[in-house]
């Protein structure tokens, strides 16, 4: 399996985790640990847009990603378009909150560590 397959793999796997926390951790556990798989979530969708990135600058990468979408918040904009398209809040959320980017930290060092994880095991396979 080639490393894009295998980390698109493990992207569904956090969106599984992430869709599961949301539905049967209580609210005040699931929202951080959302917090931190959206993060998780990013970086993977970059490395598998650039997969020759590095898992450090992929997991910057995700991670300022995720920090602008916060910084957007204050704009209002996500909220108004949440209104419209409910969907909207799952990529954008609505209200900006400082702690989410310490989340979202935590949540770019898990998906740097799979990077590596699938890199490795991608490595593995060629010997």
């Amino acid at each position: 399996m080639s490393p894009r397959a295998l980390t698109s793999c493990v992207l569904l796997g956090v969106v599984a985790a992430g869709l599961a926390a949301r539905a049967f951790l209580p609210a005040a556990v699931a929202g951080p640990v959302g917090d931190m798989l959206y993060a998780t979530l990013v970086v993977l969708l970059v490395a598998v847009v650039r997969p020759r990135t590095g898992p450090v600058t992929v997991a910057l990468v995700g991670f300022a990603v995720c920090a602008a979408v916060e910084l957007f918040q204050l704009t209002g904009v996500p909220a108004a378009l949440a209104e419209r398209v409910p969907a909207v809040r799952l990529v954008l959320g609505t209200t900006f909150w400082a702690p989410d980017l310490l989340l979202y930290a935590v949540g770019a060092v898990v998906g740097g560590a799979l990077c590596i994880a699938v890199a490795r095991a991608g490595r593995g396979r060629r010997r």
